[in-house]
This record gives structure tokens, sequence and C-alpha cells, in this order.
């Protein structure tokens, strides 16, 4: 109890950002552990402690980055306790912990509230429980709708019920959650011509990705047109936003990957098999991180372009990892209203907060570094691989969407460490790790006189 209660007091003195910090490498160490339980892996295979934490490290982000064949290494078992760490990632430690704390009626006081609110990226602590029991009803409905239609369809590819539903069940939550992860032992190339599995994959991915408020706003949309004495209903900014920069970077990147390899990979196809392909790994390559092809045969022009998809991600508040589209977006009106001479980012008739901007510019520069740099030392620790294959690896990581070329496996120790570090980064995302580098907001006890600076 006294331990207990030493940890209790430590932890109230920390920072919101550095609790939930603690929370997700706690969450780490419990799936080691897990992932050390008799029985996970099959038979006969020999996994490393090392292996088990980068593992640990990428399911618990959903990135899917893998030092080893999934299909081949665990067990059915292994796939249920797979499954359930990556619930942890995808929906977030905070609602998991709320899904848990309701389960066993505890109260949620003030101190759970403000977790919640910084690992959900929202502004007040009003309405916080009601909005983790939405995002958990909305995204555990999807995974069970998913599983039920994969199961259905793979009755034609496998050979018993079990199979087919087992393989359905771990594709729907795979998708859903964005983990990259599969156990069909080469993603998705099996179904390369199965366009229903594509479309009901790409609409998983899309629900993952398009963030959770988003979600939540819809429903309610939809609700209130069925009950015509309700007030009309306005999305908000965020929504707006955030799902018209989803979609135009999903047509941009559709016609980027169908125009480069249409006299490369895509040649010789028909315009129906050059446009799935190219349309799945748009959806999929912002995220998710399943393939419909041999990304290996890709020209370097497309793999620049999918490591960049890579570096945006997904939404905020999202199973997401990147700077988020936001960020993206934010930063493309800011330079489009600075070259104009405007000082101030209106959309969607509203105006941008100030401090939303600086933050957008502060994490894509942030961003910028770290995986540049990233890139640049495992290139030097690493230097028999292709440089486009290490950016595409670094990308991957921090935007935890687990697409490799295979160079992971045959990475050094020290590369793999950094992988870890911005898959950890990018699950918890770049605001929550400003928040720790950086420390509480102050603000200035004195001001010196302003002076212009030469600059550009």
């Amino acid at each position: 109890m006294a331990l207990l209660s030493k940890m209790r007091g430590w932890l109230e003195k920390r920072s919101p950002a550095q609790v939930i910090t603690g929370y997700y490498l706690l969450a780490v160490s419990i799936s080691v552990g897990l992932f050390c339980l008799p029985g996970v892996y099959r038979s006969g295979t020999n996994v490393s402690f090392y292996d088990t934490v980068f593992t640990a490290v990428s399911i618990v982000s959903d990135t899917g980055l893998a030092v080893l064949n999934v299909a081949d290494t665990f067990s059915v078992f292994g796939y249920f306790i797979i499954m359930l760490v990556l619930q942890f990632g995808g929906l977030g430690i905070m609602a998991m912990s709320t899904f848990f704390w309701i389960l066993i009626g505890r109260k949620i006081g003030l101190r759970e509230r403000q977790l919640i609110m910084i690992d959900n990226n929202q502004f007040q602590l009003s309405g916080l429980v009601q909005f983790i029991k939405e995002i958990l009803k909305i995204i555990l409905l999807t995974e069970l709708i998913g599983a039920i239609i994969f199961g259905l369809h793979f009755l034609n590819y496998f050979p018993t019920w079990h199979e087919a539903f087992l393989q359905g069940l771990f594709a729907s939550v795979s998708a859903t959650t964005n983990a990259g992860v599969d156990i069909t032992g080469q993603s998705l190339v099996p179904f390369a011509n199965d366009y229903f599995v594509q479309v009901v994959t790409s609409i998983l991915i899309i629900f993952g990705a398009i963030g959770f408020p988003v979600l939540i706003e819809i429903k309610t949309f939809l609700s209130r047109r069925r009950d015509k004495q309700a007030p009309p209903f306005r999305f908000s900014l965020f929504a707006k936003l955030t799902t018209s920069t989803y979609l135009i970077l999903l047509v941009i990147g559709t016609i980027l990957i169908f125009l480069l390899e249409y006299q490369h990979y895509f040649k010789g196809m028909s315009w129906h098999e050059r446009f799935f392909y190219s349309f799945f790994q748009s959806t999929s390559t912002r995220s998710a991180g399943l393939t419909t092809m041999d990304i290996t045969q890709l020209s370097e022009s497309t793999l620049l372009v999918m490591s960049i998809y890579m570096f945006i991600g997904g939404s905020p508040n999202s199973v997401g990892g990147g700077i988020r589209t936001t960020t993206f977006a934010v930063c493309i009106l800011f330079m489009y209203n600075y070259i104009r001479g405007n000082r101030e980012i209106k959309i969607f008739k509203r105006e941008i907060h100030p401090d939303d901007v600086m933050k957008s510019l502060a994490i894509m520069l942030l961003a910028i570094v770290m995986c540049g740099a990233s890139a640049i030392v495992i290139n030097i620790t690493d230097s028999h691989h292709q440089l486009i294959s290490i950016i595409l690896e670094v990308c991957s990581a921090f935007g935890t969407v687990g697409m490799s070329t295979g160079i992971t496996p045959e990475l050094s120790a020290f590369a793999k460490f950094l992988l870890m570090m911005l898959m950890f980064i990018g699950r918890i995302g770049l605001t929550s790790f400003i928040f720790i580098i950086g420390g509480k907001k102050k603000k200035p006890k004195i001001h010196y006189p302003v002076e212009r600076v030469i600059s550009g």
C-alpha cells in the first residue's frame, strides 16, 4: 500500500503528457510480458527478447513493422494476444482505461479527465466520458461488422469456417486499427484481384484513420436528420478540414500512383486493375500499411510519394500516426495565405487560431528534422541498404504505417532502436512529445524590445 501511495504521489506531480507517455510505456511492458507467455508462438519457434520488444512497440503503436513473419511465428493464441494489444494502440490507452474503469464502476475524476483530454487532443473537460463511450461503440461495432463480412466472404478461400472467421476477425481488427499486420503471410497480395475485399478493407481503414470526432459528428448528423424537430446540425471546422484534406490526399495519391506506375508496374494491366491497385495503395499508405502488390517492384518516385504520405499520416484523434492531416492542411494554408499577403488563415467561413498555426508549423519542422536525422543516421549505420528503402522505413515507423520493402529484419540493433522511438513518438503524437520535452506553458515575466531580422 505504501508503494502504491508513493507511486500515486509521484504521478500527481507529473504533467498529463508525461503520465500518458508513462502509460504507453507500461502498455509496451505489459505487451512484452504477454508475448512471453507460453503458447504465444508456434512450437519450435525461437524469438529473441530484443525482437519481442520491437514487436511489442510495433503492435502497441499500431505500426506493423515486423522483424518476423506473424503468420509463421505466432500461434492462434498469439493472434488473439496481438488483436488485444492492437485495441490499446488503436483506441488509445486512455480510452481502454476508461472502458475498464466503467466496467468496474470506478468514478472518473478530474485527473483522469485531464489525461483523456490530452490523449485525445480535446480542448475541454466536459463530455469526455461520453466521447470515449461513443468511440468504443463505433470502433468495436465496426470491427464486429467487418469480421462478419470478411468471415462469410473468406469461406470462398479457406477450407473450414473457423479458419475463415479467424482470418476475417484479424483482417477486420488490423484494418480498423490501421495496424498493417496480417496472418496471411503475404499481406493482401492473395486478394489482389478481389475488389470486394479491397473495398471493404479501404472502408475500415478510412473509418479508423479519418478521426473519431468526425465519426461521432457524422453519427450525430444522421440521428438529427431522422428527428424532424431537432435543431439543424453544423459540422465543426475540424470535421470539415480533416475530412476534405483526407479525401483530397486520397484522390491525389490515387492519381499519382496511377500515372507514375502506368508504364512501369502497371504495364499491360487493364484500367480497373491499375485503378484498384492505385486506390488501395493510396488508402493504405497513409496509415494502414497493408498492400496488394510487391512494393519492392515500384519505382523510386512512387516510393517517395508513399513516404511523403506516410509522413503526413492519418487525422488527429484517430488510429493513424504522422504529423496528421490537419497539421499538413494548416501549413499549406499558411503558406498560401502568406504568399497572398494575408496574415490570417480563413477557411469554411472560420478563422484558424494563431496558436494552432504556430503548433502546426512547430510539429511540421520538428517531424522533418527528426525523420531526416533518423534517415541519415540509419543510412550511415546500415549503408548496404538503398536510401529510398531507409526513407520509406523511417516514414513508415513515424506514420505508424508498417509498410516496408522488407529490410526491417536486416537492420542493425541501433537502427531498430531508432525505429522503435519513431513508432512510439508517432503513436503518442508529436503534440504530447512537445509537451514532454518543452514542459508546461509559461507566461513570460519580462519582455524585451522587438526588433526585425532579415530572413528569406
